[in-house]
């Protein structure tokens, strides 16, 4: 009997694939196992941009405090005022799972917000495509999309060396990998 809990379960990030579908936004309310907040020097822009560029909706705010945003469930952002923000993005960032038909649309939509914020996409050595987005509070957040798994590819053989398998060819569950 395998210690490990199928996560794939709860999780709303599709299986990878050319026709995988987003989830529909999640508009429920539940104990956020994770979030980032996020300060602001103007609440109404970074609303704006995070809504209009990285596709988020306001799940509810409280005028001058917060503004709570969300894509899919589990994708939780808090927004709140603060007197400045960083004049640099820092070295550390922030994942949010898209698919791979979101990437391009998330690009345009972004550089029409701010023309020089978008970096990539690129293609990750883990098999996803990545795009590093630098917000109006200079906050690093990356889109990662999972690409389909391609057994000959060198994104496997990556994998492969680390000891994580497709279900094909090791266990089928990867539990010793959880």
């Amino acid at each position: 009997m395998s210690d490990y809990y199928n996560a794939f379960e709860t999780s709303p990030v599709p299986a990878p694939g050319p026709d995988a579908v987003p989830p529909e936004p999640f508009r429920g309310i539940y104990g956020m196992p994770a979030f980032v907040t996020i300060p602001t020097g103007d609440l109404t822009a970074s609303v704006d941009f995070w809504t209009r560029g990285l596709g988020f909706f306001e799940l509810f705010g409280i005028p001058g405090k917060v503004v709570h945003l969300r894509r899919w469930a589990f994708q939780d952002v808090l927004l709140v005022p603060a007197e400045s923000v960083p004049e640099r993005a820092p070295a550390i960032s922030f994942s949010f799972a898209c698919v791979l038909s979101q990437v391009d649309s998330l690009v345009e939509d972004c550089r029409a917000l701010r023309h020089d914020c978008v970096d990539g996409p690129r293609d990750t050595p883990w098999n996803t495509r990545d795009v590093v987005v630098t917000t109006p509070e200079n906050a690093r957040i990356v889109f990662t999309a999972a690409k389909p798994f391609d057994p000959a590819s060198q994104e496997a053989r990556n994998l492969a060396a680390v000891g994580i398998t497709p279900p094909a060819v090791g266990r089928g569950d990867n539990g010793d990998h959880a």
